[in-house]
This record gives C-alpha cells, structure tokens and sequence, in this order.
C-alpha cells in the first residue's frame, strides 16, 4: 500500500509559477513509476507528465511540455511537479500517483494509487 498526499497548490497568476509535491508513506516508494494528472471542471482526467522508478526517463502531454517539469526524490519519498508559464487552462485539481508496474503510465487505468489532490487556479 502507499498513501499520497499532495500539496503546493493554489492560485496564481497567469505566466507565474508553482510547485506542486507528492509525499508518499512506505519504503518502497522508489519501486513505483509515478505520474501526474489533472482534472478541470466539466473535464475528462488527462495525463499531465510521468517519470519513470529511477529517474531515467520522463514523459509529457503535449499542453505541457516545455512549461512543466517531473522529478523526484527517493530519498525523500516525494515526487514534484514544477509549473512555469502557468496559463489559465492549466487551472484544474492535480493529482498524483503510483504505478507498480515497468515503465511510464500514460493512461489512469495504468496506476495503482491516487492521492486527493491539489487545486491550481491560474486568473488571467
């Protein structure tokens, strides 16, 4: 099992910046892939970025490659998500989450855990 919590959310201005965190409980946090995922009012989930257990490889949505950035550490059990450039339409609740199996997770149904998310409201 590992519980995510995530934090860092809030309201920013449009072309400003935030940065968002998941905490994971367990020892076994760098065994997991991990994604992020957001949700806007009236939306469909969509994928936002994914990075793999060793931080070898990473993974974007096309919205927002060049603006978002995944990383994280294991000695820390966390993983970030850093948000320049922020644009009105990224205002949505983010969510993290782990993925037991080998690789990137692009899709929902590919992961095992889900925190509760964090809202980021970006006001033109």
């Amino acid at each position: 099992q590992v519980q995510l919590v995530e934090s860092g959310g809030g309201l920013v201005q449009a072309g400003g910046s935030l940065r968002l965190s998941c905490a994971a409980s367990g020892r076994t946090f760098s065994s997991y892939a991990m994604g992020w995922f957001r949700q806007a009012p009236g939306k469909e989930r969509e994928f936002v970025a994914a990075i793999s257990r060793s931080v070898g490889s990473t993974y974007y949505a096309d919205s927002v490659k060049g603006r978002f950035t995944i990383s994280r550490d294991n000695a820390k059990n966390t993983v970030y998500l850093q948000m320049n450039s922020l644009k009105p339409e990224d205002t949505a609740v983010y969510y993290c989450a782990a993925r037991r199996g080998y690789g990137l997770g692009y899709a929902g149904y590919q992961y095992d855990y889900w925190g509760q998310g964090t809202q980021v409201t970006v006001s033109s």
